[in-house]
């Protein structure tokens, strides 16, 4: 039986977009300590192709490591987690619960990349929240709820744990609203 965290691929296509959208915005945080190291910018450039069906997911769910390696490739948190996000981003194709993980990286990122703004991670989830279709909402509303679930990246552990469970657990609560 497959995880309920997959989505159906049709909606993993949809989510795709938003992932990137969330992903994309904070990859200058990344270019700028790394700015030869085009994977991050690669794999939002294939979650926005997957979204548009230009890509095929078996492919996708190959490559979906490749920009989470940029993240050794960078010293600052900020952009450690700038590239993490990138790598949620095109793991859309493999799982739709990875949309979740590129919001809550890009949320940690604005954290991280502006400590002088308490309200910076909650105000990128804001931001991201009133990007969002009522056809990405419908899907993203099908997962099951962070740490419910083991099969997954929602499961208990990393993304359940601070700035990202918090971003995860407020995109999920708006999206039952």
């Amino acid at each position: 039986m497959a995880s309920p965290q997959a989505l159906t691929e049709a909606e993993r296509r949809t989510v795709a977009f938003w992932a990137a959208t969330c992903a994309e915005r904070w990859l200058a945080v990344f270019e700028a300590e790394a700015p030869d190291d085009l994977r991050p910018r690669d794999a939002i450039a294939r979650a926005r192709a997957f979204g548009r069906g230009e890509l095929d997911a078996a492919t996708e769910i190959r490559r979906r490591f490749v920009a989470g390696r940029a993240a050794h490739a960078v010293q600052r948190p900020a952009a450690i987690a700038a590239a993490r996000s990138a790598a949620q981003a095109a793991g859309v194709a493999h799982m739709g619960a990875h949309a979740l993980g590129a919001a809550a990286y890009a949320a940690k990122t604005a954290a991280l990349s502006t400590p002088d703004r308490p309200s910076a991670a909650e105000d990128e989830v804001s931001w991201q929240l009133s990007r969002l279709s009522e056809e990405q909402r419908a899907a993203l509303r099908r997962l099951p709820l962070l740490g419910e679930d083991t099969a997954g990246p929602l499961r208990p552990g990393l993304l359940a744990a601070g700035v990202l469970g918090i971003a995860i657990t407020r995109i999920q609560a708006d999206l039952r609203t």
